[in-house]
């Protein structure tokens, strides 16, 4: 307690010192910028898994080719969760002498559990949930293909149902494109029916929905247990890969600027510590002349430390709750209907992150300055021996690994950060060694103030080398922030043009299209696109049948039995990139097929391995001939086969038509769809706008945290050259005695920090310049991306400009004091 006593007066007494109060705020900020993105990121997090179960019907869920056991929906209603089940096959309606093949989905009446099921009768719209038994819901394309209307009966799986609705909207995983007609239909109907029996197609899921708490128990219940043969937990993750695509890049910005926030203020945190200790050293000098042990110095020095961070962290914390829910408010029309709590722990847990920022960076010259000896009482050269060699200067560096580590999310992110604020701290003390080094040669014949100015860099060698390190790491965060993520942020909004298409036509036959391209012509379509679509199945791999293989991915079994989506074009699609092979072009002279990443590594496939399709009554064998990158969240037609037009041409084959059509049309693509009644148009301008409202909210969350951005700089800026401070005084005392005027000190200190700043605004731009190419390719996924070289350049030398202004503004108090008033303050 008198340790504890003894610090809070110590505090109190020194509380004036610009150190302690650099420490404060830059403790402070750090906490808020880690709280504030960190509680918003879960918010977001939260909202995206609900928002996302809307697309699957539930939270959770479990799918099999076989029934599922009771005891899973048994385990589910006992942790207090709703459960329903359904079954998914094709099947054949009849219609009077019409027949067509359906994707059926067997629901009960409970489904669904999340989301929402849209459907249209008699003129009007409505919501509802699974249909009775005895009855049906039809999609349009069913509808047209067999010739009904609403009310009318049709025959499925031996059973006369009644169409109910007609089904507009479903939660269905985020498809855009189905291979066949959808219909719902009642469970009860379907086991009547026996469509449900040994040997069907059918697949079987049971979804759940409930608190996140139950529903996390859940399923670690399920995966404790041995899985059915081929079945695979459902989650939200799993679901809409173009929406997932976008949040993700969502979160790497938010990460982003929120960890250069804290690298910041760890940085300002550092040099305060620093220019604070060697402030004391005289005052530990003296108690350990008084006989005080070394362990009662370094208890006090925490002790201290600890009074000052705690209330600095508990503030932060409250400002970073606050903030985050004034954000949320603001960018809550993401999530409209998805009300998520305020999380108190990611707050919480940047306040302990943020203490061990504190306690990393500063500890290293506190705990040097508890081993100042006696001596230095009366020989302050002894005070400033330090080691060469000092363990304690590595946990600033394994603080900032950590952070950098915890806050990213990523281990490319992580990595890339790491290696780049690594390179730009070697550039700088490469640099200012450089200009100590040239200072030497061109100091004697320079001008009387540049030399004094120079001088002044020389003689506080290593000091120089911090500074103009420090400064660099400071301004290559801050040109991340205010240059480079603005930067990229403008290439993702125009990977989403305007004119993105926003609508999908399918099964457009051979003999619709020039009327169909014309009737679009006349609405004012734009970027119309049409590309052959077959449905096939995969029947052989090099010659073997796919029935006969083992494949060690879990997921090709599921492809294997699933139909195919087949395309073929000469040229390479615009959202495609081939990594390995060559595009085959038009007319190879075999048949090849091109195929994605992902089926590369889900069947084990390499360039020159067979592949055998059955499409209609035919089928095709085609060499692999190029491996494509498929940038999915592109909103534009992409598909894992693309076979060469030379040899699928003669395919049986539908066209899908994507195009851009401004809005306001709705009547006249109603007309059109009536017009073409095999026609089934398919409207992506909500998931496009959401995508872009999400661009814009993660740019104003940028924004916002390159507010606290700009006060850590400025903190960085002043720690770093509030370091030399005291040295200068004494210089400046020195000089004005000698007889030096107060224009040539001005004009030395212009030199002196001009130099400093461009040394570190030219190594900020290179780095940050590195840093943002490098971030655009491998997190952001954007090919084209070209760091704004320009304005980095712009800002570097701005900035060099600003540190030698605040470097005069720090020096104008000395040259305007008496020289024997400065020699009594020494």
């Amino acid at each position: 307690m008198k340790l504890l006593r003894l610090a809070l007066r110590t505090l109190r007494r020194e509380w004036h010192l610009p150190e302690l109060r650099t420490l404060a705020a830059s403790l402070l900020l750090a906490v808020v910028a880690l709280g504030v993105v960190a509680t918003l990121s879960t918010r977001v997090e939260r909202g995206l898994l609900a928002s996302a179960a809307e697309l699957i019907g539930g939270d959770a869920g479990l799918a099999s080719p076989e029934a599922l056991a009771p005891a899973y929906e048994e385990r589910a209603r006992a942790d207090g969760l709703a459960a329903t089940r359904s079954a998914g096959f094709p099947s054949v309606a009849f219609a009077g002498d019409r027949s067509q093949l359906l994707d059926v989905a067997a629901v009960d009446g409970r489904w669904p559990l999340r989301g929402t099921l849209e459907l249209a009768a008699h003129g009007r719209s409505m919501t509802g949930h699974g249909p009775a038994p005895g009855r049906l819901y039809l999609d349009h394309r069913a509808l047209v293909a067999l010739g009904l209307a609403v009310g009318d009966r049709v025959q499925l799986g031996g059973l006369e149902l009644t169409i109910a609705a007609e089904l507009v909207r479903e939660p269905d995983g985020g498809e855009l494109v189905a291979m066949a007609p959808r219909a719902l239909m009642s469970l009860a109907d379907a086991q009547r029916a026996g469509l449900l029996g040994t040997g069907s197609r059918a697949r079987h899921r049971l979804l759940v929905a409930g608190t996140p708490a139950a529903v996390g128990d859940w399923l670690g219940w399920v995966k404790a247990r041995a899985l059915p043969q081929g079945a695979e937990l459902i989650t939200p993750e799993q679901t809409q890969e173009r929406m997932r695509s976008a949040f993700d890049r969502a979160g790497a910005f938010l990460r982003l600027t929120a960890l250069l926030s804290a690298l910041l203020a760890g940085v300002a945190i550092a040099l305060a510590a620093q220019r604070y200790a060697r402030r004391k050293t005289p005052e530990i000098a003296l108690l350990r002349a008084l006989g005080t042990a070394r362990a009662r110095v370094l208890g006090l020095l925490l002790s201290t430390l600890g009074a000052l961070a705690l209330p600095a962290a508990l503030l932060g914390v409250l400002i970073a709750w606050g903030l985050a829910e004034g954000a949320w408010r603001l960018a809550g029309v993401l999530f409209v209907h998805v009300p998520t709590e305020l999380p108190l722990l990611p707050a919480l847990a940047a306040a302990m992150l943020g203490l061990a920022v504190l306690a990393g960076f500063a500890l290293p010259p506190l705990a040097r300055l508890a081993q100042v000896p006696p001596v230095a009482v009366f020989r302050a050269s002894m005070a400033r021996r330090v080691r060469r060699v000092d363990a304690l200067y590595l946990v600033p560096a394994l603080v900032a690994l950590v952070l950098i580590w915890s806050q990213s999310g990523s281990a490319r992110l992580a990595g890339i950060l790491a290696v780049s604020l690594l390179g730009v701290a070697a550039l700088a003390a490469a640099l200012a060694a450089l200009l100590l080094w040239l200072i030497r040669r061109i100091a004697p014949g320079a001008h009387p103030a540049l030399r004094l100015g120079l001088a002044a860099l020389a003689r506080r060698r290593s000091l120089s080398m911090v500074q103009a390190t420090a400064l660099s790491l400071g301004l290559m965060a801050l040109l991340l922030l205010a240059v480079v993520a603005p930067a990229l942020l403008q290439g993702w909004r125009r990977e989403l043009p305007p004119d993105t298409p926003n609508w999908f036509a399918l099964n457009l036959q051979d003999d619709q299209r020039a009327d169909f391209a014309q009737r679009l012509g006349q609405l004012g379509a734009q970027e119309l696109n049409m590309l052959p679509l077959a449905v096939g199945k995969l029947t052989a791999i090099n010659g073997v049948p796919v029935d006969q293989l083992n494949f060690a991915d879990p997921r090709a079994k599921e492809w294997v039995d699933r139909q195919l989506r087949l395309s073929w074009t000469g040229a390479l699609p615009p959202s495609n990139r081939v990594i390995a092979g060559r595009w085959a072009g038009p007319a190879p002279a075999r048949a090849e097929v091109s195929i994605d990443t992902l089926w590369r590594d889900m069947f084990a496939l390499k360039l020159g391995d067979r592949l055998r399709f059955d499409v209609g009554e035919g089928s095709l064998e085609a060499t692999v001939g190029s491996v494509r990158q498929v940038d999915w969240s592109s909103f534009r037609v992409n598909f894992f086969l693309l076979l060469d037009p030379a040899h699928a041409g003669a395919l049986p084959h539908t066209w899908l038509a994507s195009f851009y059509l401004p809005r306001g049309h709705a009547q006249a693509l109603a007309r059109l769809s009536r017009d073409y009644g095999n026609l089934s148009l398919v409207d992506v301008e909500a998931l496009l706008d959401r995508v872009r409202e999400i661009v814009d909210q993660v740019g104003g969350a940028v924004r916002w945290v390159l507010g606290f951005s700009l006060l850590a700089g400025a903190l960085v800026l002043a720690a770093a050259l509030a370091t030399s401070a005291a040295e200068r005084r004494h210089e400046a005392a020195l000089l004005r005695t000698l007889g030096a005027r107060r224009g040539q000190l001005r004009l030395a200190a212009a030199c002196e920090f001009a130099l400093l700043g461009l040394i570190a605004g030219l190594t900020a731009a290179i780095g940050a310049a590195g840093a943002g190419w490098w971030l655009g390719r491998a997190i952001f996924h954007l090919d084209r991306f070209v760091p704004p070289v320009w304005p980095l350049l712009g800002a570097a030398l701005l900035a060099a400009l600003i540190v030698m202004l605040l470097g005069l503004a720090g020096t104008r108090k000395v040259t305007r004091t008496a020289p024997m008033r400065l020699l009594r303050e020494q």
